[in-house]
């Protein structure tokens, strides 16, 4: 059985979608073991909850340095024996010590075409004023 975390920020939509496949037998050689998020305030961490899935809060704003804050994330995965990591609407940029310690065991779930729809100002239901369809008509 591969133990999964999923990272989260937000809402977490998509955690509730992996919660439900999990629960109808989609995913058969996986359970979602943690749910990380890197804000304390992330609904994500409600839904966890009820789904009955320990849940971990790494927030950026605790560290100094880039570094310092994958480490902390590496610590808390190690910690729960996570064999992969889904990154559902997380917000916040991994770095090199995170995906060196999960090499391709990482799957990224974007809720957009990339890369013309994401980046800085894009995440969740929010978009940057004026650029809705310059980017998708290519003007």
């Amino acid at each position: 059985m591969t133990d999964i975390a999923v990272l989260v920020s937000g809402g977490g939509t998509n955690l509730q979608a992996l919660i439900d496949a999990e629960k109808a037998g989609k995913i058969p050689h996986g359970k979602i073991r943690l749910v990380l998020a890197s804000n304390d305030k992330a609904y994500a961490l409600q839904r966890a909850a009820a789904a009955g899935i320990e849940s971990a809060v790494v927030s950026r704003k605790n560290y100094s340095s880039q570094q310092e804050y994958d480490q902390a994330i590496v610590d808390v995965l190690k910690a729960h024996d996570i064999d992969m990591v889904i990154l559902a609407g997380f917000l916040s940029i991994l770095g090199e010590t995170v995906i060196r310690a999960y090499p391709d065991r990482i799957i990224n779930i974007h809720p957009s075409l990339i890369p013309s729809f994401c980046g800085k100002g894009f995440y969740g239901l929010k978009r940057r004023q004026g650029d809705r369809s310059d980017r998708a008509s290519g003007q």
